[in-house]
C-alpha cells in the first residue's frame, strides 16, 4: 500500500511564507517526478511546480520567481517553499506522484492567504 502525505498548509498574511512538505511511502519503485498542483474553490485544478529526479524543475507561470520546489530522491520527499503569497494563491493544494508504474495522490493540505 502507498501513502501520500502533505503538511505544512494554513493560514498566512499576504507577503508572508509557507513551507509544504510531500513524503510517499509504502510499495512504491520507479519514482521519477514529483507535482504540486492546487485548486482554488470554484476553479479548475492547475498544476503548481514539478520536480523530475533529474532535477528539472518547471513552475506555473503564476507562481515563478516566488515558489521554489525541491526534491529528496532518496526519501521520496518534496519540498515546496512559497514566499511573497498572494490571496490569490489561495486554495487546496495536492501532491501527485509519478512512477513508472502509477500515479498517487495525496489529500492535500489548504493553504489560505488572508489578512
Amino acid at each position: 500500500q502507498v501513502q501520500v502525505v502533505e503538511s505544512g498548509g494554513g493560514l498566512v498574511q499576504p507577503g508572508g511564507s509557507l513551507r509544504l512538505s510531500c513524503a510517499a511511502s509504502g510499495s512504491i519503485v520507479g519514482i521519477y517526478a514529483m507535482d504540486w498542483y492546487r485548486q482554488a474553490s470554484g476553479k479548475q485544478r492547475e498544476l503548481v511546480a514539478s520536480v523530475t529526479i533529474h532535477g528539472t524543475r518547471e513552475y506555473g507561470d503564476s507562481v515563478k520567481g516566488r515558489f521554489t520546489i525541491s526534491g529528496d530522491g532518496a526519501n521520496n520527499t518534496m519540498f515546496m517553499q512559497m514566499n511573497k503569497l498572494e490571496p490569490e494563491d489561495t486554495a487546496v493544494y495536492s501532491c501527485r506522484v509519478r512512477s513508472y508504474s502509477s500515479t498517487y495522490w495525496g489529500q492535500g493540505p489548504q493553504v489560505t492567504v488572508s489578512s
